[in-house]
């Protein structure tokens, strides 16, 4: 396992490529026919999504008062 320490700053620029990537690649996957390139591209897309599930914020669980 690797581990990154980030700024925020860093955090959310890595986040925005991500989610920038993401839904390019989501347009490639509808526009294109050959069913290995496809399946490739649906692959590199999981793998994106969860890179960037990884580095959403932890939920703050501290209870108020």
């Amino acid at each position: 396992m690797v581990t990154l320490d980030l700024s925020d700053e860093e955090r959310q620029t890595l986040l925005y490529l991500l989610e920038s990537c993401i839904t390019d690649l989501k347009a490639e996957i509808r526009e294109t026919d050959r069913a290995e390139y496809k399946d490739m591209l649906k692959h590199r897309k999981d793998v994106l999504h969860k890179l960037w599930l990884a580095l959403q914020p932890a939920p703050d669980l501290a209870k108020p008062g």
